[in-house]
């Protein structure tokens, strides 16, 4: 069982620090029972249904083959320590979670700061926290180049092929047509080619293969990725680095009961403080979760507001 949780936090550090997953539309929806925790089968059925059921949605920022048994037991700590069942729904984009939390079909979520400023969803939500990571609640992007390519500055891509994540990602979209929008520039008149890779490792992925010219991914992500396995980032040089945004939030309906938004919150806010949570962020290599800032995202919103002029 430690095995499966060690392995488990492993893959949520590419959540937390960071904001996507394979491509496939089948949409999973767990019912945590914390009378019966073996099993995600067990646990759906076996609820009474006059209990209180909570709804949450996690855009993912990788591309793992097990998030759903995976999760399973983030929401599992989360619901045994505020004693309420949650039900955990995915969806494939940002946009999908984004529409989720749009029309009140799920109660919080863990989003990136690009789908955060989305106006749509902006109005919509609170931030619940933000984790903290390297002394910062906060994240850069990095654009990044296969090493011997011989592309050392945003200029050099001209012509070139290019990777996005997904159209709402801040680190993984919207910074980079805002650099492109400095120099003058749009994605259609500058580059060869671009896809959207729904993942930040895929995008690594490719460039490290030499499938692209280049891709702007979530600096926490890679930096992950390069101490856990430094084989899948060996042939990447990165050519610039962005200044600093508010970190990927976990999100809460505005108008959701201020009781259980307060013990959702605590739990977070206490988690380095408890000897199973401190050992759970040890292993995400997040310090701790504080309150968000809405002032750490003004400049993902100016960027934002900036490119769809």
């Amino acid at each position: 069982m430690r095995r499966n949780i060690l392995e488990i936090v492993l893959f949520l550090t590419l959540f937390f620090v960071g904001c996507q997953r394979e491509k496939q539309r089948e949409i999973k929806t767990i019912d945590i029972n914390l009378a019966k925790p073996n099993s995600a089968e067990e646990t759906v059925n076996n609820h009474p249904d006059s209990l209180k059921r909570l709804k949450i949605a996690i855009s993912a920022m990788t591309s793992p083959k097990e998030t759903f048994a995976y999760y399973k037991y983030l929401i599992k700590y989360i619901s045994e320590k505020i004693g309420t069942r949650i039900e955990f729904t995915q969806r494939k984009t940002y946009n999908e979670v984004n529409l989720l939390l749009e029309n009140g079909q799920v109660d919080f979520a863990f989003i990136c700061s690009g789908a955060y400023v989305d106006p749509a969803v902006r109005n919509k939500v609170d931030i619940l926290v933000v984790p903290v990571i390297n002394g910062k609640s906060l994240y850069q992007a990095y654009i990044i180049t296969p090493k011997g390519s011989g592309i050392t500055k945003i200029e050099d891509l001209k012509g070139k092929s290019f990777a996005f994540t997904d159209p709402l990602s801040h680190t993984g979209y919207l910074y980079a047509l805002k650099r492109l929008y400095d120099l003058g520039e749009t994605v259609k008149h500058f580059f060869s080619k671009t896809i959207f890779t729904y993942a930040h490792d895929n995008s690594i992925q490719l460039v490290e293969k030499g499938s692209v010219d280049g891709a702007t991914v979530d600096g926490l992500i890679y930096e992950y990725l390069k101490k856990a396995n430094p084989e899948r980032v060996k042939n990447i040089r990165i050519i610039e680095k962005s200044e600093y945004f508010g970190a990927p939030p976990v999100v809460i309906q505005k108008n959701w009961d201020p009781i259980l938004k307060e013990k959702i919150q605590k739990v977070f806010l206490d988690m380095h403080n408890d000897s199973t949570g401190r050992e759970i962020l040890n292993k995400l290599s997040i310090e701790k979760y504080v309150y968000g800032n809405k002032k750490d995202y003004l400049t993902v919103r100016k960027y934002r507001d900036k490119i769809q002029k």
